[in-house]
């Protein structure tokens, strides 16, 4: 079993989506007030390194213990000023066999609190078994000290509602996309502490980390981090070689090209990583498997690859000249919703709804004849069944965050336009999509427009960019699936070769992390690494449980 979750480290974020009920004890208000408080100043600054947090344990929510940790605002600084953290723990359920601590970072970036306390139990039984679970919202983000430019989740939505939905396509989206982030952006810079931002980067999250792990007692640290937490571990094994254990990271980043420009002449980060291109090679998977498929597996076929592939050209069409009712809702579906609403990040699995594949391909045939009913041209193929269809992840990820925190697309951003270069006048965006279109047809847009925000984001840059290559006191354990559509498999590669001591295990399929595609031999190997440090061959290829419309 897995965590019903989609990692990601969109900006835009497709959060993980936890299967768990909404998990807010009660008694974890104290403990929560605490963790919420502003930037401080410390007690009693001294020489010498941060201090060592103490944690005061309160039980919260589904067997988990919470507590508030202080921790440096300015590692340059370590015992100036400080915030809180929200640290969270479940503990091994054979204490007699504990191997210890093991961090757990799904992505996002994004807060963790829900993410782990509602899917704990999706854990594999044998790393809860031997495993004290950990996880913290990393600052800036949720119970933690918080970034936020509005004074209530309501109000950052009505304020982003002017957004086209998903991308903008056309010069009037476009304009309105500029003018929106820009506002936003000025509005960030009067209501967020400057210091804060200054110090809000994945790099400063390794290093809280490091305290973490010495307020828990662990020599060393185990971690399992997936999609953006990844350059969380990769980040840390090079800050902290020497107290690197057990790390598993799954869904990998390039660390250069997420840091620095590289080559690339001043790509957003997302382009630089050619990520629009992973997502067209695993929309052309998407639409050729599906050609490939009877319709009873795949409402959307044409009866050939080719043949769907030119079907969903004709719906972007259409939909781009007259959008359609999105289905079960009033909303208007054009150009970026029918793009977005292929499941490109989780195409084998989807627990409950018969596979994501078959799920996205029913909704694209609904779509196909809503524009036959709107436009009078004839569907392709009849409509799949009429059922309704349960909300759209993208959606529903809305609402997927710590239910007690503040959850704006701010938090993310602040990390992001941290972490690396992006351009810094609007037009470069306009000029970025215009070559991912060019290059990698309609996915272009979910990556050139996705750190606009960053144009005018008012960080001062406090990024890590390497070396890479510090010897670690452990081998690190990277999974990467071939069909990656947000963290491709050439990053993977990347990171196997620029870490000093890592082993890449390949997975042969589709979708974004192991984790959310799973595949019994992998997470075979996983397990075993994590419990017993032993790393599967070199060169190992595992197969993917399941396929798209198998």
């Amino acid at each position: 079993m897995r965590l019903h979750l989609i990692p990601t480290r969109h900006p835009r974020a497709r959060r993980w989506l936890s299967g768990g009920r909404s998990v807010v004890a009660v008694a974890v208000a104290g403990v929560l007030a605490g963790v919420m408080a502003p930037v401080t100043a410390s007690a009693a600054p001294g020489p010498g390194g941060p201090p060592v947090p103490a944690l005061a344990w309160h039980r919260c929510a589904n067997g988990f213990e919470c507590a508030a940790a202080r921790v440096p605002l300015d590692y340059r600084h370590p015992r100036g000023a400080t915030i809180s953290l929200l640290v969270f723990r479940h503990r091994a359920t054979d204490p007699a066999r504990r191997l210890g601590s093991l961090f757990v970072n799904g992505g996002g970036p994004s807060a963790q609190y829900r993410n782990v306390t509602g899917g704990y139990t999706s854990i594999p039984a044998a790393l809860r078994a031997r495993y004290d679970i950990i996880g913290f919202d990393p600052r800036g983000f949720g119970a933690s000290t918080p970034v936020h430019c509005f004074p209530t989740m309501a109000a950052e939505m009505r304020f982003l509602s002017a957004l086209p939905p998903g991308f903008p396509v056309g010069a009037r989206q476009i304009a309105s996309w500029d003018r929106t982030w820009a506002a936003f952006d000025t509005r960030c810079a009067h209501h967020v502490p400057a210091s804060l931002l200054a110090h809000d980067s994945t790099a400063d999250v390794a290093r809280d980390m490091d305290l973490l792990r010495q307020a828990v007692g662990a020599k060393m640290l185990n971690y399992y981090g997936l999609s953006s937490a990844t350059a969380v571990g990769a980040i840390y094994a090079n800050l902290f070689p020497a107290h690197v254990g057990r790390m598993v990271l799954d869904g990998n980043l390039d660390p250069v090209a997420y840091t620095t420009n590289d080559h690339t002449h001043g790509l957003p980060m997302f382009l630089r990583d050619r990520e629009d291109q992973a997502s067209a090679a695993t929309l052309r998977a998407f639409l050729d498997l599906c050609g490939k498929a009877p319709a009873t597996a795949c409402a959307f076929t044409a009866g050939t690859p080719a043949a769907t592939r030119a079907k969903f050209t004709a719906l972007l069409r259409r939909v781009r000249a007259h959008p359609v009712p999105f289905p079960g809702s009033n909303q208007p579906c054009g150009f970026a919703c029918v793009v977005e609403s292929v499941p490109l990040t989780q195409v084998s699995s989807w627990p409950g709804h018969g596979g994501a594949a078959p799920t996205g391909a029913h909704l694209l045939e609904q779509l196909w004849a809503e524009t036959a009913a709107h436009t009078g041209a004839a569907a392709a193929l009849p409509v799949a069944s009429a059922s309704a269809r349960p909300a759209w992840p993208a959606v529903a990820a809305a609402s997927a965050g710590h239910p007690a925190s503040y959850t704006g697309a701010e938090q993310s951003f602040a990390v992001t336009c941290s972490d690396g270069p992006n351009p810094r006048h609007a037009a470069a965006y306009t000029a970025a999509a215009r070559l991912a279109y060019d290059r990698s047809g309609p996915t272009g847009g979910l990556w050139a427009w996705s750190t606009e925000a960053c144009a005018d984001w008012p960080a001062t840059q406090d990024r890590y960019t390497g070396p890479w290559n510090r010897r670690t006191a452990h081998p690190i354990l990277l999974l990467g699936i071939t069909g990656d559509p947000d963290t491709p498999y050439w990053d993977s590669i990347a990171l196997a070769h620029d870490l000093a001591r890592a082993r890449l295990l390949t997975i042969d399929g589709y979708g974004h992390t192991e984790f959310a595609n799973p595949s019994t031999c992998a997470t075979n190997d996983l397990v075993r690494y994590l419990l017993t440090g032993a790393l599967p061959p070199k060169g190992t290829i595992c197969q993917q449980n399941g396929t798209p419309f198998g």
